[in-house]
Parts: structure tokens; sequence; C-alpha cells
């Protein structure tokens, strides 16, 4: 079975939106060779419509590294009730958001990855689809929104399997939902 990983920017006081204004300071050789790693074994993306939208108008004029190369060639599924056009190799999640990502899991072939944190995210939570995080704590403050604010979730436990520092000062926790 295919794993899901899902991959969130967040600022030291939790925001989570609009990374493109305080994360570009932070990117470097140790944030590149880390998200490189995190692709190994990805074979496809997992988006919802926001996240989808914004990486698809930033990643399309992206080209001839080799990191750059797999993201845009990579099959794009997104969870969207409003999209009837894609680009970017991308396709809507038919039906039911959730059993569309169960049956992506079932299917052949290599891990999946998310990127952002909102609506869908807190859908996938629910639907315990997720098999891996890897929160990305920035040492920056910013308003915005937090991770699932108001959502309403459960309590949910995480079990903690292992933690990256970078020189930067960007702190990555690894973490699995407890059995």
């Amino acid at each position: 079975m295919r794993k899901l990983i899902e991959s969130t920017f967040m600022t030291l006081n939790g925001a989570i939106d609009a990374p493109q204004n305080w994360s570009p300071p932070y990117w470097d050789d140790e944030h590149m060779a880390y998200n490189a790693g995190l692709m190994e074994g990805v074979e496809a993306q997992v988006l919802g419509r926001v996240t989808y939208e914004g990486f698809a108008d930033a990643w399309l004029s992206r080209a001839g590294d080799p990191f750059a190369d797999q993201f845009n060639a990579m099959p794009k599924y997104v969870a969207t009730r409003t999209l009837t056009e894609f680009k970017w190799n991308a396709q809507r999640l038919e039906g039911d958001a959730a059993e569309a990502v169960r049956k992506l899991k079932e299917s052949e072939g290599g891990d999946l990855i998310k990127y952002g944190t909102g609506e869908f995210s807190k859908t996938l939570l629910e639907h315990k689809l997720v098999d891996e995080y890897h929160f990305w704590i920035f040492p920056v403050l910013a308003d915005g929104e937090t991770m699932l604010q108001g959502s309403g979730i459960e309590p949910t436990h995480l079990e903690l399997l292992g933690t990256t520092t970078f020189k930067s000062g960007i702190v990555v926790h690894k973490l699995a939902p407890k059995a």
C-alpha cells in the first residue's frame, strides 16, 4: 500500500498561510536536500485546490534542475468542488475526496505527498489517511491562520519519528499517527 506523506511549513507561532512571504530566506542547501530526500519514492502529489492553484502558478515556470523537473512531471490529484480545468499534469479527485485518496493509496505505485494545510487536511486527518507528517517549523513570527484553526478536530496524538535541525534554524518534526 502506498504511503501518504504531508509536508507543512509553519512559523514559530503556528502560522501556516502565505509561506512564500516568510520562508524563502531559509531555503538553503540543507532545506533543498531534506526536501529532495522527502521526495524519494514519491510518485504523485495530492493537493487541495488552494495549494494546487498557488503551486501550479509558481512551478510551471521552473525547469532545468532535477528537483523541479521531477516535481513538475509527477501526476497531481486535486481535491476540488469548483475547478473544471487543470494544467500542470493534474486531475480532479473524483467523488468523495477521502474515498478517492483511499483508493489512490490502495493502488500500485510509489508514495504520495501532500503539501499545504487547510480543509482538505482536516478531511484526511478525520479519515486517518495520512501516514507521516513533516512539520517544518521556521524561526520566524508572522501573522496568519494557524493549522486546522477552528476545525473542531478531536485531539489526535502523534508519535515522534525523528527531528532534523538545520543551521538556518528550521526544525522539521517527522511524526506518524499513533496506532
